[in-house]
């Protein structure tokens, strides 16, 4: 007995819009250049997007490391201006007026030095404030072998004095130092905690 009426005839089903179509070499290879095109162009594109998103992430880190670092800097600033600052005071209010006060002598010693150069035998007048003829009398007396008078001015803030040989006449100023080295240290510390401040 013959199985054949359990079986699908394939050559009946086939009709002339279902039959296979064989494809020129021409059609063939337009096919294969045709995908190949768009593989090259899709592999372009999946290239393309993956570099974008590389360069987002680095840009992104970038911004990230420039941030930190920024606040780095600040606390560092912050940190550097607040250690600062009561050293810096401390050097105004005690270590620089003392220097100064001792340098004062030594100031004048060499200034009257100098002015007693180009005015050979002149007597020499000194006007400081009042009480700093006792501390400068001993330094003058050793230093110059001419005559050299003191005179103490009530009037004259520490720090200051007059001296005159012959025409030549100079005015030392210590305080005007200290004003000037307090006045640059002020300034520092307050653009220090500006920039502190507003980053």
């Amino acid at each position: 007995m013959s199985i054949a009426h359990l079986l699908e005839d394939f050559d009946q089903s086939l009709s002339p819009e279902g039959a296979v179509q064989l494809l020129s070499v021409q059609q063939l290879e337009d096919q294969r250049r045709a995908a190949f095109e768009q593989g090259y162009a899709a592999g372009l594109d999946d290239a393309g997007a993956a570099q974008t998103a590389e360069q987002d992430r680095i840009s992104a880190d970038l911004a990230q490391s420039l941030q930190d670092l920024g606040f780095t800097y600040q606390e560092a600033l912050e940190q550097m201006v607040a250690s600062l600052e009561p050293m810096l005071q401390s050097l105004m209010n005690t270590v620089l007026p003392e220097t100064i006060e001792r340098s004062f002598v030594h100031r004048i010693v060499a200034q009257l030095t100098e002015m007693a150069r180009a005015q050979a035998g002149q007597p020499a007048i000194v006007t400081v404030p009042a009480g700093a003829a006792e501390a400068l009398a001993p330094a003058l007396d050793t230093e110059f072998s001419f005559p050299v008078e003191m005179i103490e001015d009530p009037s004259l803030p520490q720090g200051q004095a007059s001296l005159r040989i012959g025409k030549d006449e100079r005015e030392l100023d210590c305080t005007a130092l200290l004003d000037a080295i307090s006045e640059a240290t002020d300034a520092f510390l307050h653009h220090a905690k500006t920039e502190t401040r507003h980053g």
